[in-house]
């Protein structure tokens, strides 16, 4: 495994996609130091964080020994799971056979479950207008996602073989079924899965980090208009 002497830059909210790499990171043993964005602040549209996430989204690192030992900065979740996989050789096999199953199951996690799940929660709980179609349509989505990850399970502990970024990534969306509508006795080997993974001392690690400050959007107002109701900016 390589080492790494200086800590890799989280850019950090506490959020599914968030956890993924504070529990990657920890799971990997990896020296980090985590820089809060507070999105519902704004934080994520001020100039020096688009320089280094131009969709003004966390997570993102910043690993000052990346390539040739320079400095490169990464975003997006899937994108940083990988880079730390290949570069740290930890749940991410080297197999070819066994990383094509891996990145399959990161990309659909990537692809299908946070898109959906995030609308389900959105439209739920924060939209300020009702619209019943679209609660229909992303808690149905929601159903259907956890039952192919409950036929995936069948026979399996993890979905790609062995313990994986795969299963990380999925499990900070799927941990929290509650806020998704579902429940969960529906989906016995998720839950088995669920309670496997939650149990790692790394995992509990990386869901430890706590917000510095508290922002609830079900009743922050402007919170709100900042995660849901501006255009993207630019850093100009």
């Amino acid at each position: 495994m390589t080492s790494q002497t200086k800590p890799i830059d989280l850019y950090f909210w506490t959020t599914p996609n968030g956890y993924k790499i504070s529990i990657l990171i920890e799971e990997l043993g990896v020296p980090y130091d985590v820089r809060f964005v507070v999105i519902g602040r704004g934080d994520q549209f001020k100039p020096e964080f688009l320089a280094i996430s131009p969709n003004n989204r966390i997570p993102a690192i910043v690993d000052p020994e990346g390539p040739d030992g320079k400095p490169i900065s990464i975003f997006e979740s899937g994108a940083i799971m990988l880079y730390l996989g290949r570069k740290f050789g930890g749940l991410y096999p080297a197999d070819e056979r066994q990383r094509v199953a891996v990145d399959e199951w990161l990309v659909w996690q990537v692809a299908n479950v946070g898109p959906v799940f995030g609308n389900n929660n959105h439209f739920r709980t924060y939209a300020a207008d009702q619209h019943p179609y679209a609660v229909k349509r992303f808690l149905d989505e929601t159903h259907r996602l956890f039952g192919v990850l409950e036929e995936r399970l069948d026979g399996r502990d993890f979905v790609a073989g062995d313990y994986s970024i795969a299963d990380i990534a999925s499990f900070t969306w799927m941990r929290s079924w509650e806020r998704r509508g579902v429940d969960i006795t529906e989906f016995p080997r998720v839950k088995g899965w669920i309670d496997r993974i939650s149990e790692r001392p790394a995992v509990q690690k990386g869901l430890a980090i706590k917000a510095p400050a508290d922002i609830n959007l079900a009743t922050d107002a402007e919170a709100r208009k900042i995660m849901f109701g501006q255009r993207a900016r630019t850093g100009t």
